[in-house]
Formats: C-alpha cells, structure tokens, sequence
C-alpha cells in the first residue's frame, strides 16, 4: 500500500463501480431466495445491491425469521464465490486508480465486502501498490445507506470530509456520502440510471471509470489533484 497519509482521497466503492460483479451478486441472491422458498423477483434484488446486506435480506425477505435470514447471507457469499471466476476489472479501472495514486491522492476501498469477498476484488483489481487505506464488512455494523462505512474510509485515510470525493455506482453510495458530507460521483456500471444517481446527490455521472479518467480534468478528482499539484 502506498503511505500519502493525510493527502486528499478518493474513496471508492468496488462492487459495481470498480468490478463487474453486481449481476453475479443479483444471481446469488436469485438462488439463495429460491433455495429458501422466499420468493422475490431479480429486478427487485438489483435494485437493493449495494445496500447493507443485512439491510438487503429483511428489506426483501419480510417477516421471514433470524434463522431464515443468517441462511439466506451464507447461501448468497456459497453461490457468489461459485462465480468469482467471471469476474473482471471494469474498463479504466486500473487506470483509474493508478491515475489517482499518481497525482498524489490517496485511493481508499470503501466497501463493506466480506473480507473473503473483497480479497477477490482486490486480486481481480491487481492494483495493491496504488491503494493507501481499506475498509470492509468487519468495520462496521449496519453499512450502506447509513454513512459508517464512509466516515471511517475518511478516518483510515486522516482526512475530513472537504478532502474526499466519493466515487460509487448505487444511490447508496451517493446517499451515504452525502450523509457524510462527502461530494459523490457516480458510475452507471452498477446498473443504475444517471438520473437516480444525481437524485441521490452525485455532482456528474459517468459511464465508467474508463469514461470517469477520460473526463477526469473537469470533475472533482481533477479539482483534487490541482490542489496537490498547486497547494496554494
């Protein structure tokens, strides 16, 4: 891990935003739900990913019991990791990220993946030597849309919420920055529309993080690294 303790920092969601794994999560929870005889339609489990997955299971569950629901997360991380093998970088991500580190900003990972689940995505990312701080599912209790996750990703980086943009593909993501005073941009790679994603208070909205770097001098990651490179 780079060690620009203290220098403003980009905070980024990873599933969805920085790999394509959203839709392998949709299909895990398809499955999970079946397996428990809880019926609930794809679209509506697509529309809670990137949620807590606490939050996830009793929002689509209903009154279904504790035990139901502890059943319900280990099948869904069972058959998520029966597809990990598909999963890939999204376009520009590496760059991105690299583009970040090297303009003198802090890349932190703000996501509350399981640490099994987010070992993957970092070896799928392969950018180790660019990422500066880490948060995962062991931080924090109740993750997305409440703004734990972000505060400590702004914690672990030493920075306050006027240094950070947050970058995420899920309303979620925006919401949670937002409650945590932190800017947002978002990415529709997630699935999600641009115009839910600025509802929900993302400042610009891009395709990608491929599309993100191709645009990065008029968005608040340029803004950033102009204050790095010109501190006055």
């Amino acid at each position: 891990m780079s060690s620009d303790s203290r220098a403003p920092s980009v905070l980024f969601d990873v599933d969805g935003t920085l790999v394509d794994s959203n839709y392998l999560h949709v299909t895990a929870w398809l499955r999970a739900f079946d397996a428990e005889g809880v019926p609930v339609d794809g679209w509506r489990i697509h529309r809670c990913i990137g949620m807590d997955g606490t939050t996830l299971v009793r929002t689509l569950s209903g009154d279904a019991g504790q035990d139901v629901l502890d059943r319900l997360k280990d099948l869904h991380s069972e058959f998520y990791q029966e597809t990990t093998s598909l999963l890939a970088p999204l376009p520009g991500a590496r760059d991105l990220l690299r583009w970040v580190a090297g303009h003198g900003l802090q890349v932190v990972l703000a996501t509350s993946a399981p640490e099994d689940e987010l070992a993957t995505l970092r070896e799928i990312l392969d950018c180790e030597d660019a990422i500066s701080a880490v948060t995962s599912s062991e931080d924090v209790d109740t993750a997305k849309p409440k703004p734990d996750i972000v505060q400590i990703a702004l914690e672990r980086a030493g920075v306050g919420a006027q240094d950070a943009v947050f970058l995420g593909d899920a309303v979620w993501d925006c919401e949670a920055a937002k409650r945590a005073g932190v800017p947002s941009i978002g990415v529709q790679s997630g699935g999600v529309s641009p115009a839910e994603l600025r509802e929900a208070g993302a400042t610009a909205v891009f395709e990608d993080p491929g599309d993100l770097l191709a645009n990065v001098d008029s968005t608040l990651l340029g803004e950033l690294a102009r204050r790095v490179s010109d501190p006055r």
